[in-house]
């Protein structure tokens, strides 16, 4: 779709996220710099979609479950911004914090900029998913990044345009941060008071980190393969 001057898009890749979405959109109309906000309800077996819609915003529902990566493949080809961001669906009342990502690129001063969280109040996993995406973002690139897997950017459309599209599955930041660098593109990170859900110390938990792992060990494995 042809893009519009410093038109501002934000896409939000959502998967049963009812007790959230609302939040999160009302606190991005409430800064009122962006002009598109697309929910790409991906699969969601709650009322996700009927619950984003009632808040005026477009909403493209998907099918089935493809995950985070390929809804925002799916959700990109509708974003008529020169910026595009992308926000979790389960931000709340923090999403608002998007202005600080926002501002650097409408600037002109970055390509990219990272949502850099502050440290969870809830214990999660021991740390090794974030541990193999710094030393993997470093190995390639040499940046130190404090938050590699937020899902929480801002980024010229030209930078997606490069790319050419996201991974699927939970490696869509890290691949993302490599490939953006290797093309010359400027990255920085932005101090955010964001929250959204913390997976604990519980099976779920795990189970969600050990897929995050295996994806971000995919990632990894290609870009040594393309190196």
């Amino acid at each position: 779709m042809e893009s519009k001057g410093d038109f501002v898009s934000i896409l939000i890749p959502a998967y049963n996220e009812a007790k959230n979405i609302q939040a999160t959109i009302q606190a991005i109309k409430s800064i009122g710099k962006v002009d598109q906000i697309i929910v790409i309800n991906d699969g969601s077996q709650d009322d996700t979609s009927t619950l984003a819609k009632q808040t005026g915003v477009e909403v493209i529902d998907l099918d089935k479950n493809i995950g985070k990566g390929g809804a925002l493949n799916y959700g990109v080809k509708f974003a008529k911004g020169e910026i595009i961001g992308l926000l979790d669906g389960d931000l709340g009342k923090s999403a608002s914090e998007v202005e600080k990502l926002l501002i650097p690129v409408v600037e002109n001063k970055v390509d990219m900029t990272i949502g850099r969280f502050l440290a969870a109040k809830k214990t999660g996993g021991f740390g090794i998913v974030t541990t193999l995406a710094k030393k993997g973002i470093r190995w390639f690139t040499g940046l130190e990044v404090a938050s590699p897997l937020s899902g929480q950017r801002v980024m010229r459309r030209i930078v997606i345009e490069k790319v050419k599209f996201f991974e699927s599955g939970f490696g869509v930041e890290v691949g993302l941060t490599i490939d953006i660098f290797r093309l010359g593109f400027r990255v920085k990170e932005i101090p955010v008071q964001m929250t959204h859900a913390e997976t604990g110390r519980d099976l779920a938990g795990f189970l969600h980190r050990g897929r995050q792992f295996i994806d971000v060990a995919i990632v990894l494995a290609k870009r040594l393969v393309m190196r």
